[in-house]
């Protein structure tokens, strides 16, 4: 073989590597206004589903095509912090839904189906001139607003933090709009069809993702752009949190990925965002159970307990695991909100229970092990909740759930619950079941990260 020959065949196989690996592939190259695209109109890549089925958003002819079902996002595979961003909208149908986040976190926020961020409002043109809801002044297109534990100083009209457009400027569904979103040090500046129209500043996060959000109704997207500017040195505390590879087992719209068997059917609904169970499964096992199989993982979950609470007494738990009992021997009993009971299994075990419940200890429990009389005393300690981080009943809960080997630690609502607790005998891997027993229960944001 010729050099020339050899070497050709080289750069043939170097090309192809570079196109088919995406930590190798090129970065394109700016344009003559120093823009890059931020989708490139054949696929996502890019762009990583956050809470939403595979197909809420798909690519078809140049164009991202959000179906609005489930409510949730998608973003970008990295952060942003300066940076001017161009792009096409159009909805479908009058009065659709969407938006366009900024700076956003990479897991949605406690409870509901969207990131901590700053929301540009994606909203057809209901509220325009001539519209029948023309004098409705709840949100257009166009506003800028903080969600979900962001913050923003909103600019010119506004109600309480969200700021509003100086004028209606967009074009009736099935029309094109275009946005032009000029993002610096914490402000953000908005254009609509070429003319400014809304700014916030004094923004926190002011560094993170870049969001699509699909809500209810049919959205396109399209020439989405990016022009990064210098950074102003953005402090951790106005930095969103980063993305750690955590995927969503629940898709939103159905149960793919959980059994179903016969019985089930009715009872675990899907509910949009939301996972409902109303108690009542009739299926031999009435737990819901992953198909797949996890060894060590970290899983994110929201559950809330939705029955109206009346008073019970129940039992008061030592911090050793034992049943506190007065003089007399007799368990010790205290009146609280009750609302329901449930929790989730790990690798396929029962005994593995983190539990959700309205105990005066508080929900994290694993209670298979706390009432083995045959474990070792610091083993049952260190599966009795240490405090009690528990929400009200009716309102969201978020556990955080870190299972290595046999360790486990169980964090709810930004309190370390279980810390490090050994769990003899837990199987090496297994399912995760979503716990019946009895009572209405809801679920959301579940998510899995495998652990190597």
């Amino acid at each position: 073989m010729k050099p020339w020959s050899l070497l050709l065949l080289l750069c043939l196989a170097s090309a192809c590597r570079t196109a088919d690996n995406p930590v190798t592939r090129r970065t394109p190259q700016p344009d003559a206004d120093g823009f890059v695209p931020l989708f490139n109109g054949r696929d996502l890549t890019g762009w990583i589903p956050a809470n939403v089925a595979p197909e809420t958003f798909t690519v078809r002819d140049g164009m991202i095509i959000s179906t609005g079902v489930p409510t949730g996002i998608m973003h970008t595979d990295r952060m942003y912090e300066n940076f001017i961003l161009e792009m096409e909208w159009r909805h479908m149908k009058p009065a659709g839904n969407a938006g366009l986040f900024l700076w956003g976190d990479p897991v949605t926020a406690p409870g509901v189906p969207f990131s901590r961020g700053i929301e540009v409002q994606v909203l057809e043109n209901a509220y325009g001139e001539g519209s029948p809801q023309r004098n409705v002044s709840f949100t257009s297109h166009g506003d800028i607003f903080p969600i979900h534990g962001a913050t923003m100083t909103p600019h010119s009209k506004n109600r309480g933090s969200r700021s509003l457009p100086l004028e209606h400027r967009s074009n009736p569904s099935p029309e094109w709009n275009h946005y032009r979103v000029v993002a610096t040090n914490g402000t953000v500046r908005l254009s609509v069809n070429g003319k400014e129209v809304t700014t916030g500043t004094d923004c926190s996060p002011r560094k993170g993702y870049i969001c699509l959000e699909s809500e209810g109704s049919e959205c396109h997207f399209r020439n989405i752009r990016i022009k990064e500017l210098p950074s102003t040195t953005v402090p951790p505390e106005h930095t969103a949190k980063a993305y750690e590879g955590f995927q969503s087992i629940y898709t939103g719209i159905d149960l793919r990925g959980w059994k179903l068997p016969a019985g089930h059917e009715g009872h675990w609904t899907p509910r949009d965002w939301i996972l409902n169970y109303d108690g009542k499964s009739t299926a031999e096992d009435k737990n819901l159970w992953t198909e797949k199989e996890y060894g060590d993982f970290e899983m994110i979950v929201d559950w809330r307990l939705p029955m109206k609470p009346e008073p019970r007494p129940l039992q008061v738990i030592l911090p050793n695991g034992d049943d506190a009992v007065d003089d007399t021997g007799k368990k010790k009993l205290v009146e609280v909100p009750f609302a329901g009971d449930s929790g989730l299994y790990l690798r396929g075990s029962s005994k593995a229970q983190i539990n959700i419940s309205c105990k005066p200890i508080g929900s994290g429990e694993v209670y298979g092990y706390r009432v083995d009389r045959q474990m070792p005393p610091e083993v049952r300690a260190a599966v009795t909740p240490r405090v009690r981080a528990d929400k009200p009943p009716g309102q969201w809960n978020r556990f955080h759930i870190t299972l290595r080997g046999e360790r486990l630690t169980v964090v709810l609502n930004g309190q370390t619950v279980i810390e490090n607790a050994r769990l003899p005998g837990l199987p090496a891997r297994g399912p995760i079941a979503l716990q019946h027993h009895g009572d209405p229960v809801q679920f959301a944001n579940i998510y899995v990260k495998e652990l190597r």
